[in-house]
């Protein structure tokens, strides 16, 4: 017991210390080369000019790089495959237990992330290299959707052939079979949380909640006996915590796709090999312990609705955490509520994962 607590925060610690270290590189390449947006502004989905928001952050767009999330996923993989090879090059009781890569438990999400972050960090190298907008810079929001789907159904066909995943869980009740359904299923949740990857929009937003969700997972992981993805989840919650460290007001860089679509990709996941897989409840609760993320693309999909069916807007901008900006509350202040409130909505959800 005692060891598998070190077991899951000892690749935490080592992931958060190196992104610290490696930081201080990947940010001088970043403005060395002038990773950021050519050209300030957003369009809608509609293809007209984001007003409200682009005169929120006019002097904040140009001029900080993107592609900061290269800090997460390069800290987690040399954390994992580090440990990997140590375990090997020195066969020793310490580093054999330390190593938490397995073909049960932590290749796939391994996978997903790498696959989710290198897609990301195309169209963020495309963006920058453009004119500032996905209409002729990075990759088609088409295209992006068209990659994380791929992704997602080759991840959802794993999770069903490969770890023999055929049922929802659900607290205090037998689990839902689905059988052959948990691929699209997975399909439509990881499109779901892609698109809640809109969250980094302010400076600390990003960073602070999804290192309390994968914090959260980490500990239903490790209730579940699953040792080795606990060690994983807490992995990206500290390769995370680096960036967020660099991240806080004002941000040395963003996170942009090459950190969202990774993340959430990888969430998608976690969130399945903590359901029936370890006789819990992981895509139940997901809603709660993600629901920032939930709650930012219901925002986006409210208002759309809105100004299509009642011609006038839901909220003067979306998603909802430009609102608050657009109403007058600093961005830190909308940052540190929503930290806030990231928290409370794990803590809801690990409590119903436990006792459900």
């Amino acid at each position: 017991m005692i060891f598998d607590v070190v077991k899951v925060i000892t690749p935490a610690a080592l992931a958060f210390a190196i992104g610290i270290f490696i930081t201080p590189a990947v940010s001088h390449y970043l403005y060395k080369y002038k990773a950021w947006k050519k050209k300030p502004g957003k369009i809608t989905l509609q293809g007209t000019e984001a007003t409200i928001f682009n005169e929120l952050h006019k002097s904040r767009e140009v001029g900080t790089p993107r592609m900061g999330g290269v800090v997460i996923w390069v800290s987690v993989f040399i954390t994992t495959v580090g440990l990997w090879l140590l375990a090997r090059l020195f066969p020793n009781e310490i580093f054999g237990k330390l190593d938490f890569l397995s073909r049960n438990q932590t290749w796939i999400p391994l996978f997903t992330l790498m696959a989710g972050s290198i897609t990301g960090l195309i169209d963020d190298i495309q963006e920058v290299a453009g004119n500032g907008s996905h209409a002729s810079g990075g990759l088609s929001l088409h295209k992006r959707l068209l990659i994380v789907a791929s992704v997602a159904l080759f991840v959802g066909w794993w999770l069903f052939v490969k770890l023999d995943i055929v049922a929802i869980g659900v607290p205090f009740a037998s689990p839902i079979i689905i059988g052959a359904l948990v691929v699209p299923l997975f399909v439509f949740i990881a499109l779901a949380l892609y698109a809640g990857g809109i969250i980094d929009g302010l400076d600390g937003l990003a960073g602070s909640v999804f290192t309390n969700i994968f914090l959260a997972y980490a500990g239903i992981a490790f209730h579940q006996g699953q040792i080795n993805l606990a060690a994983f989840s807490a992995t990206l919650a500290g390769a995370t915590l680096a960036f967020l460290w660099f991240n806080i007001p004002p941000a040395r860089f963003y996170m942009s796709e090459t950190g969202t679509m990774g993340l959430t990709l990888t969430l998608a996941v976690i969130a399945f090999m903590t359901d029936t897989l370890g006789g819990g409840h992981g895509v139940f609760v997901l809603p709660i312990i993600a629901f920032l993320l939930v709650i930012t693309v219901a925002s986006v999909i409210l208002q759309t609705a809105s100004k299509k069916i009642r011609g006038k807007k839901l909220f003067r901008v979306a998603p909802i955490h430009h609102h608050f900006e657009a109403i007058g509350w600093p961005p830190y202040k909308v940052t540190m509520r929503f930290w806030v409130l990231s928290i409370i909505f794990a803590f809801i959800g690990v409590i119903i994962a436990f006792i459900g």
